[in-house]
């Protein structure tokens, strides 16, 4: 067990199996928030007598991040890993990679970036692409990459027959897969 994933799983998005193994780091995060919170209250009770004294407050506060790794829990108990691993020699992908927006959540197995273009597979046959590529080209324009063609697939083998059509990723790829794995859970 990593222990410092518990602050931070950020630089391992997009790694094999990540939802899966987060999912456990989550629920970890979020078992030693509530604990901390129940331990302050216990103590500042018996130690007092009575629920008015500074800990009280210091455990409802405390409750605030633990709620939020709650929030967390749930988000990643709500998707499983991707359990094919998939070679892609010199293009840059990723797995599990789940893009959160206002109305709806887009689930992407496996991504890869390359020539300019984003391509990934989902084994979500309602998978809205349109929708998806709105919400990526946005946070893309923001940073200033340039047009990107976005394809999502739902036929697995044409998109392993994709991806070996692709070359070698470059600087620009590199910045957008930087971006798509800020933007993800």
């Amino acid at each position: 067990m990593n222990f410092s994933r518990l602050f931070s799983g950020d630089s391992f998005k997009g790694t094999y199996r990540y939802l899966d193994i987060q999912r456990k780091y989550e629920i970890a995060r979020c078992a030693i928030g509530y604990a901390i919170a129940f331990a302050l209250f216990l103590a500042g009770y018996l130690t007092t007598g009575t629920k008015k004294n500074l800990l009280t407050i210091v455990a409802v506060l405390g409750m605030l991040p633990a709620s939020k790794a709650l929030v967390s829990v749930i988000m990643f108990c709500r998707y499983k890993s991707f359990k094919d691993e998939i070679d892609t020699k010199e293009v840059l992908s990723a797995y599990d990679m789940v893009f959160t927006s206002e109305k709806v959540n887009y689930h992407v197995s496996h991504l890869c970036v390359a020539d300019g273009c984003i391509i990934g597979y989902t084994e979500n046959n309602k998978f809205n692409e349109a929708a998806f590529k709105d919400h990526v080209s946005a946070f893309l324009s923001a940073e200033k990459i340039g047009d990107m063609t976005i394809k999502i697939f739902t036929d697995k083998k044409a998109y392993l027959n994709r991806i070996s059509s692709l070359t070698t990723s470059d600087k620009t790829d590199a910045a957008c897969m930087k971006v798509l794995k800020q933007i993800v859970l």
